[in-house]
């Protein structure tokens, strides 16, 4: 609540050894409710660093900027015009066992990528969104590997853990 919703946040960065320590943290699920203006500042700064000019990526986890909440951005390749939506509480249900290799890098790991041959075609998604719904679908190719990327930095995980 530091500043407004539109100021995006700082980063963190496996470079930074306090900051590392936070990243490979535990995530605790968020308790929705629309009408918490913590939680909707919070959602919108997200928004906001994950759009910001410096960082420009595909997807946000609330980890990433020190904060220890179940909450994601993703853009959304598998639909028009290619949105960002926001999860709350987001888990994996189910992977498929066809595996996709993939150039990925991440806004925590500054100058680098790597092709993960780890991750699943396809997932089942459960989720909550901010108007308190609880959603399940299914989800594949690049947007399925943004939801993983995301959510294994809920769980204190990176993309370098997955590398072989």
């Amino acid at each position: 609540m530091a500043a407004d919703s539109l100021t995006p946040m700082r980063v963190l960065s496996i470079n930074n050894n306090v900051d590392s320590l936070i990243l490979r943290s535990q995530s605790l699920d968020v308790v929705v409710n629309p009408s918490d203006p913590v939680l909707q500042n919070l959602v919108k700064r997200l928004y906001a660093t994950v759009n910001d000019s410096l960082t420009a990526g595909v997807g946000i986890a609330a980890p990433q900027v020190g904060i220890l909440k179940n909450i994601i951005w993703v853009q959304r390749y598998d639909k028009p015009g290619f949105p960002f939506e926001v999860y709350l509480n987001p888990k994996i249900k189910q992977y498929t066992k066809k595996k996709l290799n993939w150039l990925e890098g991440c806004l925590s790991i500054p100058g680098r990528s790597d092709t993960t041959k780890t991750r699943s075609f396809a997932i089942l998604l459960e989720y909550d969104q901010l108007d308190k719904s609880h959603q399940i679908e299914m989800v594949e190719g690049f947007t399925a590997i943004i939801f993983q990327h995301e959510i294994d930095h809920l769980n204190g995980i990176l993309y370098l853990d997955r590398l072989k």
